[in-house]
């Protein structure tokens, strides 16, 4: 009988973010392919799991693939897993699990945490439909380009980005696509993570103190439909101040800057429309 490949989504931080259903499986397989071992181990540890792991990177994924698959066609079952986060979501793994589909074995995902959408939830830009657009190209044309391409994106764009290349995309985006409002996310569940609402021009002022931890950031679309200058129905305003103060670390002043931004106008303006709309 033919056994199975669990694709496992791991805690992005905080270890007790993982699933029951992750932990079981992760002491129940033959063996667990690791993006990187060493980090894998930390959660392994963590709960006591003694289950053996495989190196499984972006050097070595289509080398190693045949034993794999070999293995599980032999009935032994795997647990694919990334640094953190849900693999083959701009992380190693698809190789595998294309070729685990084309020998007939079964693949199975277990569920679980995941940055893009983590960062999504907590943005105030999540509507019915989002792009994930995963890293950037690294050199600063090519980059630009790919920016270029999202530009007229009507729908909330999800990028990751490196520490070190962050200030330099911040100023590719602003070039390339306007001030647009930007959730800039980093370290996720941990210690300290970090999750701010602000137009490009300002996380770029920002950003050089942030020096680790890989960042998620979610672009609003372009508001093509909003007249520059007016403000939106009193509903939709409220709505939105909500969305700013509600879950992420915006305050009502930034909150109301953030809109006054947004729609061209004073703050003392959306200020006044937000008050009228409560009463």
């Amino acid at each position: 009988m033919t056994g199975i490949l669990y694709v496992v989504a791991t805690p992005i931080g905080n270890l007790e973010d993982v699933t029951l259903r992750a932990l079981r499986v992760l002491r129940e397989v033959s063996i667990i392919a690791a993006e990187d071992t060493r980090r894998t181990a930390r959660l392994l540890q963590h709960y006591s799991i003694s289950t053996p792991t495989t190196s499984l990177h972006e050097h070595n994924e289509r080398s190693k693939t045949p034993s794999l698959i070999a293995r599980m066609t032999a009935g032994e079952s795997i647990a694919l897993v990334s640094d953190a986060g849900t693999p083959v979501v701009s992380d190693p793994g698809a190789h595998l699990v294309a070729e685990a589909h084309r020998q007939g074995v079964r693949v199975e995902p277990i569920p679980g945490p995941s940055a893009a959408i983590a960062a999504l939830s907590a943005s105030g830009f999540a509507e019915t439909e989002f792009l994930f657009a995963g890293f950037p190209p690294q050199r600063s044309n090519a980059r630009k380009q790919w920016l270029a391409a999202l530009a007229d994106e009507p729908r909330p764009v999800i990028i990751y980005e490196a520490p070190h290349r962050i200030k330099g995309t911040l100023e590719d985006m602003l070039e390339v696509q306007g001030d647009r409002l930007v959730a800039l996310a980093r370290e996720l569940t941990k210690a300290h993570e970090q999750l701010v609402v602000r137009p490009i021009s300002d996380l770029i002022g920002e950003v050089a103190e942030f020096t680790k931890g890989e960042y998620t950031l979610v672009v609003s679309p372009r508001a093509a439909e909003v007249t520059v200058g007016v403000l939106p129905g009193p509903l939709q305003l409220l709505d939105e101040f909500g969305e700013l103060t509600k879950n992420i670390s915006t305050s009502r002043r930034e909150a109301l800057r953030i809109l006054a931004k947004r729609y061209n106008v004073p703050v003392k303006t959306v200020y006044v429309r937000i008050e009228e709309s409560r009463k």
